[in-house]
């Protein structure tokens, strides 16, 4: 069901993947999740997000030594979130199985779904407190300043008309906005995803958005001037602190 008026009271975090570019990026962290950003590890960072979205439990899907996570945000979570685990078996593969993971612990709709390598700003979180996604679709939120991307060949990108997504994908040469990591979402991506993965034996979450965007049912939320960075290298990870230590300095 999706509630009127209402933002998402679940969240989805993918925190399963093998994160490799970024092991031993900080000396004693080999996993990413767990990996410091100006102090703070990244996993507790994205629940400090989803709180400030709304939400008021958290679904983390873990695999790659998941239990390390899953022991690491049991130790030091302090935070107002009802913490919940699901657990991809498959997380060698593309991380929309991850997102079929979670399906048995979401109960409602509109949810929330991130990933635990963004840092995101509030102002992305204040979008998604009151965001209504379209019926039976889905919404990405979207950062239309391509030149002032980190690493542009890496990021995913999109193409929006009239506020629809058309296209999405890392090596899109017709695009005008860059994924940002960030949905609300209907049950409907999660049913795109199953239909991918019964076709192909597998399902990135960019197969889902495709799969919707053709129906017209996928949408584009504009972040206008807020703060994102995906943290996947360690040139990301140095150029989110500066970023982070740059907005602190400015307050």
């Amino acid at each position: 069901m999706i509630q009127d008026g209402a933002g998402p009271r679940t969240g989805i975090v993918l925190a399963a993947g093998l994160g490799s570019r970024l092991a031993g990026a900080r000396p004693g962290f080999q996993l990413k999740p767990l990996t410091p950003v100006a102090g703070m590890p990244l996993i507790l960072r994205t629940l400090r997000s989803v709180a400030l979205a709304g939400c008021r439990e958290v679904i983390i899907v873990v695999g790659y030594h998941g239990e390390e996570v899953q022991e690491a945000v049991r130790r030091h979570y302090r935070g107002p979130l009802r913490v919940h685990f699901a657990h991809n078996p498959h997380y060698k593969l593309q991380n929309g199985l991850s997102v079929l993971a979670a399906r048995p612990y979401v109960k409602e709709a509109p949810f929330l779904l991130t990933m635990a390598d963004h840092v995101l700003g509030d102002e992305l979180m204040a979008l998604v407190r009151t965001h209504r996604p379209p019926a039976d679709g889905a919404t990405l939120l979207v950062d239309y300043r391509i030149d002032q991307i980190f690493d542009l060949d890496d990021a995913t990108k999109v193409r929006v008309e009239d506020g629809w997504i058309v296209d999405i994908g890392k090596h899109l040469t017709d695009f005008n906005a860059i994924d940002t990591g960030v949905f609300v979402c209907t049950f409907a991506l999660m049913d795109a995803l199953e239909a991918v993965y019964r076709e192909q034996g597998d399902a990135s979450l960019s197969d889902g958005v495709r799969r919707l965007a053709r129906v017209r049912r996928m949408a584009a939320l504009d972040i206008g001037d807020g703060f994102w960075q995906d943290v996947d290298t360690p040139e990301m990870l140095a150029y989110a602190e500066r970023r982070l230590l740059e907005m602190a300095r400015s307050e």
